[in-house]
């Protein structure tokens, strides 16, 4: 009982209830957490599902008349009428205005997650079987991201979301993501960002995203990569300013890309 009440709370209470990473009943999207995001879930929920639903309704409505009208009982002989122009044309015509409402309002939010404003910070995220790496390159900053196996979480860390270099950035700032892999493809997705492009090898997709809440946000590869695509999360922790500062600082030392270069050519060398 207790399932079938959570099921309709998260019917109709899902906006209030999702956080920034999958809950349990989730049937909405996640808590918006960028522009783009919004206007997704404002085109989704207020145009896109009442169209569906009303469909949905009318198809319902139609197949129940037509069973208990036409029945065989009361129409022991039945019409042979094969065609009717009104209706075609009808059944022709309102599909395409339906498309053409609905095709409006999404190419204008396809054409602004398309425009990439001047970004303030820039994340290159490579994806790997079956992990991702991630370089900052003004900021001469590379690491890789693995998952953190079950046996070692700690107390918050959700399982199979965490990860053990989290990617760091500024809140409300324009934050631009170049995104390749390096074996096959993957594909890198936030879903509170609105943010998903596939990762291909040999070649750089770029997207944007602009926080607008400081927390934590997750995601995973979403595109079946191979026997690990499961175990390949995404996560996002957004500060303050003066948090991002002091993180660069200690991460520039961390995570310096020569001196990670230079140990793979030592390590190289004595082979």
């Amino acid at each position: 009982m207790k399932k079938f009440l959570y099921i309709f709370l998260a019917i109709f209470y899902s906006t209030n209830v999702l956080a920034n990473q999958p809950t349990e009943w989730q049937l909405g999207f996640q808590n918006a957490a960028s522009q783009s995001m919004r206007e997704i879930v404002n085109f989704h929920d207020n145009l896109l599902l009442p169209i569906i639903i009303a469909i949905s309704v009318f198809v319902l409505f139609l197949m129940i008349y037509v069973s208990i009208r036409f029945r065989a009982s009361k129409n022991p002989i039945p019409s042979k009428t094969t065609h009717n122009v009104t209706v075609e044309i009808l059944w022709t015509l309102i599909p395409c205005l339906i498309l053409i409402v609905l095709a409006v309002p999404s190419f204008k939010i396809l054409y602004k997650q398309d425009t990439i404003p001047k970004a303030d910070v820039t994340v290159k995220a490579i994806g790997y079987q079956w992990y991702w790496g991630y370089e900052y390159p003004d900021e001469n900053i590379i690491f890789d991201s693995y998952m953190i196996e079950t046996k070692d979480l700690k107390e918050n860390q959700p399982r199979l979301l965490s990860v053990d270099n989290e990617v760091v950035v500024p809140v409300n700032k324009v934050v631009k993501v170049l995104i390749t892999a390096n074996d096959v493809l993957h594909a890198w997705a936030l879903p509170s960002f609105g943010v998903k492009r596939d990762a291909v090898p040999g070649r750089i997709n770029e997207t944007w995203f602009k926080a607008e809440k400081v927390g934590t946000y997750y995601g995973q590869c979403s595109e079946l990569c191979g026997i690990k695509h499961a175990f390949m999360p995404i996560t996002v922790r957004v500060v303050s300013e003066e948090d991002y500062t002091e993180w660069l600082t200690g991460a520039k030392i961390k995570f310096a890309k020569e001196i990670i270069e230079e140990d793979q050519f030592k390590k190289l060398a004595s082979k």
